[in-house]
């Protein structure tokens, strides 16, 4: 009987353990059941913009259609500056480390060299950056290292297309058209200045691809904008016969640097720019910084006698003397001011052809002290000297023309032979360029222009006229400038020779130039030579910068088909090529 009872209690106690884990696995599975319930309210109702932003991550992708930059050509069609397809090589930090690629030692070692890195130095810049998944390990690398590199199928190194700039003619134009960084954005020159329209601007496309990476939706789309080429107004073969002149002038009398520069007078185009030393834009590894800045547009120097065509004109245009004119200049030394002019020889009585052709330092200290100096100031003002000359590129000085309200006799006296100011190579160039156009200055460009800039007449045509046939009388015999002449044609201009300044004074140094035009009887170019610091006995502009404007004007005179106007007829055809130098 009490076995019976037994029984029957146990059968009692056995439905409500059953009943009991019943109720925890319903009472657990319930909590899971409301907790995803919540979670997903609180998502879907709260934070909906979370699972947006997820699911775009995975299956938003950005497209771009890159627009390779604007060409760069000369007045005459010829390439300056081309962009050529090339490819970058990059790595998936993630897949390089999921894969193993960097625990395969043949091909990673392999692969280190041909980036000329260790393979610890290629690991560590892979890894560097844990927030970077994608790293370049080289930009704008040669056809052959991606060749060798494609053939080692390294797993998570991939390759991007890009473009590279390419310069045809080298060091020759190196210091007009400047460089692009790895990015295709102009650094120097006229690749900087006109950036904006050479680059264009790349098109874009928002897309969302499926898991399988199919495009199904295009969200958003940005057309590229082209780019445009460039014409500039240099004349490449003129270009490369002053290269190649200034470079073996430079190299002949041991200068520091040279410059020159060819302007067409009645357009204010810059036919030629070129400075010595220059640099090669295609390999710019391991070159000096200072080798990229054009000298022809910042450097400045006190312009010596080049400069003494404006007092003569400010005396003209002031009536404080006229053609007829004779200043007495004495046995070669004056007082000025308690110091000293001098001028090489005594030459005594001269009219203003002569003190040009003497290039007489007591001539024109004589016509600057016989007019006010605001006059004097003001001619030189008006020709641009103290202000830039238009061409607007990066770095241009504007020289030194100092204000002040009582100018003493000396510094006027100096004034008027070229110290107590300076100049550029294209400020010089331009002044010269508006004598040789009837006394009207144009601003510079380097840009091809069918219609020239509006001018200012700054002095009277005239006048102008009078000091063109003075310049030419500086090239005859007799004058200082003989080297300068051009067989077949007339041509005139002013030499100078000028010690540099120094803290304190000025040191033993000195600056060669000459600044001419061509043909005197009907005026096309202005140039100016300038050779920094020549070494030894030569250094008179006569000596080592006339001849390279003889040169150099002949070649592009022939080069222009302008008419011979000389006596002398024969004429030395002169050639260059972009790789001349």
């Amino acid at each position: 009987m009490r076995k019976s009872n037994g029984r029957q209690a146990k059968s009692r106690k056995q439905p409500t353990l059953i009943s009991w884990r019943f109720a925890f696995v319903v009472l657990t599975l319930s909590t899971v059941f409301v907790g995803l319930i919540a979670r997903a309210a609180y998502l879907q109702v709260i934070e909906p913009d979370k699972l947006i932003a997820q699911g775009d991550l995975r299956s938003l992708r950005v497209k771009s259609d890159d627009v390779l930059r604007g060409m760069i050509t000369d007045r005459n069609g010829e390439e300056l500056a081309v962009s050529v397809p090339v490819e970058s090589i990059y790595a998936d930090s993630k897949m390089v480390i999921e894969a193993g690629a960097n625990k395969d030692q043949r091909r990673w070692h392999a692969l280190a060299e041909m980036l000329q890195v260790t393979p610890e130095e290629l690991t560590k810049k892979i890894a560097s950056d844990k927030k970077k998944r994608y790293v370049y390990l080289q930009r704008q690398a040669s056809p052959a290292t991606v060749d060798y590199i494609r053939k080692l199928k390294v797993p998570g190194v991939y390759f991007k297309q890009e473009s590279k700039r390419y310069y045809p003619s080298g060091e020759v134009t190196a210091h007009i058209l400047g460089f692009t960084n790895v990015d295709d954005h102009g650094v120097e020159g006229v690749e900087r200045q006109f950036d904006s329209i050479l680059k264009g601007t790349p098109g874009r496309k928002l897309v969302r691809k499926d898991a399988k990476g199919r495009e199904i939706e295009v969200l958003e789309q940005e057309d590229a904008t082209a780019s445009r080429n460039l014409q500039l107004s240099i004349d490449q073969r003129i270009q490369a016969v002053a290269y190649r002149e200034l470079k073996k002038a430079v190299l002949t009398f041991g200068a520091a640097s040279g410059s020159l520069v060819l302007v067409d007078v009645h357009t204010g185009e810059v036919l030629a720019m070129v400075n010595s030393p220059s640099y090669n834009p295609n390999n710019r590894k391991n070159t000096a910084v200072h080798r990229f800045r054009n000298r022809a547009i910042t450097d400045t120097f006190e312009p010596g006698s080049t400069i003494k065509p404006l007092p003569v004109l400010a005396a003209l245009e002031n009536g404080t003397a006229n053609m007829n004119t004779v200043i007495a200049t004495g046995h070669g030394t004056i007082m000025v001011g308690g110091r000293r002019v001098q001028d090489t020889n005594g030459y005594g009585d001269l009219d203003l052809t002569g003190i040009m052709r003497k290039s007489s330092n007591i001539g024109v200290t004589r016509l600057a002290l016989g007019m006010p100096h605001e006059e004097l100031l003001d001619m030189y003002y008006d020709m641009g000297i103290g202000s830039d000359t238009g061409l607007g590129l990066v770095g241009e000085s504007a020289g030194m023309l100092r204000e002040r309200a009582r100018w003493s006799d000396h510094e006027r006296a100096t004034l008027s032979f070229g110290y107590g100011l300076s100049v550029t190579a294209v400020q010089l160039a331009k002044m010269y360029s508006a004598i040789a156009n009837g006394g009207v200055v144009r601003p510079l460009t380097l840009l091809k222009s069918d219609q020239p800039p509006a001018g200012k007449q700054v002095v009277s045509e005239q006048y102008a006229d009078a000091m063109v046939e003075m310049l030419e009388q500086v090239t005859e015999k007799g004058g200082t400038a003989t080297k300068a002449r051009v067989p077949g044609y007339r041509v005139g201009g002013k030499t100078g020779t000028a010690k540099k300044a120094i803290a304190g004074g000025y040191g033993n140094d000195y600056i060669g130039s000459f600044a001419g035009i061509g043909p005197i009887s009907s005026p096309r170019l202005a140039c100016v030579v300038i050779i920094n610091e020549p070494s030894g006995d030569y250094y008179y502009g006569g000596e080592v910068a006339a001849p390279v404007f003889s040169t150099v004007m002949g070649a592009a005179m022939q080069l222009l088909n302008l008419p011979p106007d000389g006596n002398d007829s024969r004429i030395t055809k002169v050639t260059g090529g972009p790789d001349a130098g």
